[in-house]
């Protein structure tokens, strides 16, 4: 069995394509986080710097990458880039 990745494993990454992205230090030291509910459940987080945002659905397994005017620049299939965790039986 396994589960998805967690919170804190996915900021990593959406810090590293942030970085990519060309977002300065400065900027991902005062990284926005939001996370929505939906019928009592989280069902996105969003990260918000000065120049770009990110949204990760989590039923999807996905993280989508914003520019400010809100053109898409990049999808990270969290199943395939990150190793899912395997449960102990």
């Amino acid at each position: 069995m396994t589960i998805e990745p967690g919170p804190t494993e996915v900021r990593k990454r959406v810090v590293q394509t942030l970085e990519e992205l060309g977002t300065s230090a400065s900027s991902l030291t005062d990284l926005e986080e939001t996370i929505l509910i939906n019928d009592g459940k989280c069902s996105a987080r969003s990260y918000r710097t000065d120049n770009y945002w990110a949204m990760w659905l989590l039923g999807l397994g996905i993280v989508q990458f914003y520019d400010a005017e809100g053109n898409m620049l990049a999808t990270v299939n969290l199943f395939k880039e990150l190793e899912p965790l395997k449960m102990a039986a």
